[in-house]
């Protein structure tokens, strides 16, 4: 009994290999960064950071930066010299700047999230396309999420494959 059970958990560990292979290849895929880096998408988040709006924002968000750079080094130069109501006041100037620089801040921020998105929302229809290809063109039994994996090695991921195959498509006007 003991050498046929024995038998049994040999033949199991030479199969289980030989099993595991003919169900498929692993991989992890990070699809919204295959879809943002398509040809398409960076031309897309490049004429939207030209627009009128998103560059006054810009050009605002640089010029509050220059001004409380300018502040902060007008007051550690005049520090020693003013009085107390001075430093207050020169305080809550470059506190006032510093909260106008981040409001303009996460505005540019949030302007390219929503642009990215829609552009996500846009090419995802085609990239689910191209997964289902490469799945079965690479015999992929098990596709993780790479946002959700802790560990995988580069030769797991088909995220550029994604991004390659998604910029041959042909572009529609």
């Amino acid at each position: 009994m003991k050498v046929v059970f024995k038998s049994m958990m040999v033949m199991a560990f030479l199969v289980l290999p030989m099993v595991a292979a003919a169900q498929g290849r692993i991989a992890v895929v990070n699809l919204e960064e295959a879809i943002l880096q398509t040809d398409y998408a960076q031309q897309r988040l490049s004429e939207f950071e030209q627009n009128e709006d998103f560059s006054a924002d810009r050009e605002e968000f640089e010029n509050l930066r220059a001004e409380l750079e300018k502040l902060a080094q007008d007051f550690q130069r005049d520090q020693a010299a003013m009085s107390e109501d001075q430093k207050v006041s020169a305080r809550q100037k470059v506190a006032s700047k510093n909260a106008d620089l981040e409001y303009v801040g996460k505005k540019l921020q949030s302007m390219q999230q929503q642009n990215a998105q829609m552009v996500f929302q846009e090419l995802a229809p085609k990239a689910r396309e191209v997964l289902r290809d490469i799945i079965a063109t690479e015999q992929i039994g098990l596709l993780l999420q790479q946002q959700t994996v802790i560990h995988a090695d580069l030769g797991y991921s088909i995220t550029a494959k994604v991004t390659d195959k998604l910029n041959q498509l042909p572009s529609e006007g």
